[in-house]
């Protein structure tokens, strides 16, 4: 599959790593398991994302068990963290693209290790709050942005154009796998040493990123700055590209409706299982886990998958899934003797098909996107997709308080159902491969 191409900057040489990116495509690619540069970056974010399971986990459950917090306040604690891809969203995708995304990644790294530190710190000296909860999630969630924006805009300047579905493939197996780990791992921590001290695990894990992003070699050269254009300019370059795309519109009408009902759900999780159906701290990690697992077997199978009933229709089938299978949380309320059960079946497919889906439509993104507008497109898919997550967290928060918790959990399954429309009424059961070029309409 090829890749579209940017307008090249300076003068080629000889040294230029560009070319030696063309050399190493040109040759039969081996599997990334024998690029020692690639395995050095993979290694940091596999540990990265273990830690950052931690904290998913920890955080709520400090905030509920220990702060005592409301339905509300979980609601403004889950929206503090994902606010600023709504704030800063656009212009972090825009600065992005003028800066080495490695280097992006690294700042971020160090901005989250500190930021984390905060509560354990506060918390060993009895003076920790729930506002200190806020002010360390939004800090940590600007970092996030900036890391995100970038990490998913760098995998073509790290490895040929040909082995990118391999590399996203193999990332997202990692992220399922700290999944399935992370939260078991999460639980256990939280009982014998309590959430801060895993929250500071996190921490760790994040400094062991920040030095494998130190080690790792990127192949980026940085845009010349007679490219640069006025940053409004350039945020509307990013939101014409993605929304000319007539299929990517509709990947990300799916993804924004999907997420948006699913924060709802999310938000009142940590409520809605340890207080609700009773569950402990360790009950809610193994769900986590084992369902985690569903994500790791999605993101190994995804291949196979994308061949048997080709590219394009894998996007319609996962989005049915995962929309549908959203239905098995509240209906978890109903039948108490069977909860964990269900929930942990709900989690198993829901990440298999989530995988399925967001492995191919990403993909799909990197290859059609020109590289000096990677950053754009992922911010200004990022913009939508999570920008509506904080203004959802918050919604659930209050429909929590006024309605009940397992009131907002039918809200927010009953409007997954809808998601999967925007991809399943469409070009994409027409088609067998996605196009490897700008497509517009």
């Amino acid at each position: 599959m090829s890749q579209s191409e940017g307008s090249p900057t300076g003068e080629p040489q000889a040294s230029d790593p560009r070319e030696e990116m063309q050399d190493a495509a040109s040759l039969a690619p081996r599997s990334l398991w024998h690029d020692r540069n690639f395995l050095t970056m993979w290694g940091g974010q596999s540990l990265s994302q273990f830690g950052a399971q931690l904290t998913e986990l920890a955080i709520p459950v400090l905030a509920v068990l220990v702060l005592g917090a409301t339905e509300f306040e979980v609601g403004v604690l889950t929206a503090a963290g994902l606010a600023a891809f709504l704030v800063v969203g656009l212009p972090a995708g825009a600065w992005i693209d003028r800066l080495r995304k490695r280097h992006v990644m690294i700042w971020a790294d160090g901005v989250r290790v500190l930021a984390l530190a905060v509560i354990p710190t506060l918390w060993a000296f009895d003076m920790l709050e729930m506002w200190h909860l806020y002010a360390v999630a939004l800090v940590v969630g600007v970092a996030t942005v900036f890391f995100d924006v970038s990490y998913q805009s760098l995998i073509p300047s790290l490895v040929p154009p040909p082995q990118i579905a391999e590399a996203n493939g193999k990332l997202e197996s990692t992220h399922q796998l700290a999944g399935v780990a992370g939260p078991a791992a999460g639980g256990w921590l939280i009982g014998v040493l309590g959430a801060p001290l895993a929250i500071a695990g996190t921490a760790i894990t994040y400094l062991a990123s920040f030095f494998a992003l130190l080690r790792t070699r990127d192949f980026e050269q940085p845009r010349d700055p007679a490219d640069h254009a006025p940053i409004l300019h350039e945020i509307g370059e990013g939101l014409r590209w993605v929304f000319g795309n007539h299929l990517l519109r509709r990947i990300v009408a799916t993804t924004g409706v999907s997420n948006l009902f699913n924060t709802i759900s999310f938000t009142m999780l940590p409520i809605f299982l340890l207080r609700e159906l009773g569950l402990s701290p360790a009950s809610m990690g193994v769900i986590f886990a084992l369902g985690a697992v569903g994500g790791l077997l999605g993101a190994i199978a995804t291949p196979h998958i994308v061949r048997k009933i080709g590219e394009a229709r894998a996007i319609p089938v996962g989005a049915i899934a995962f929309s549908v299978v959203a239905m098995g949380l509240p209906i978890a309320a109903m039948i108490p003797q069977f909860a964990f059960a269900l929930l942990v079946v709900q989690g198993f497919i829901g990440s298999f098909t989530v995988l399925l889906y967001n492995i191919t439509q990403v993909t799909f993104r990197q290859r059609i996107t020109p590289p000096r507008l990677l950053g754009r497109m992922n911010a200004s898919v990022r913009f939508v997709v999570w920008g509506v997550m904080p203004i959802a967290a918050l919604v659930a928060g209050m429909l929590g308080e006024s309605l009940g918790v397992l009131a907002t959990m039918w809200i927010g399954a009953i409007g997954q159902l809808f998601s999967a429309l925007f991809v399943v009424i469409g070009p994409f059961w027409r088609m067998r491969e996605l196009p490897t070029t700008t497509t517009t309409s």
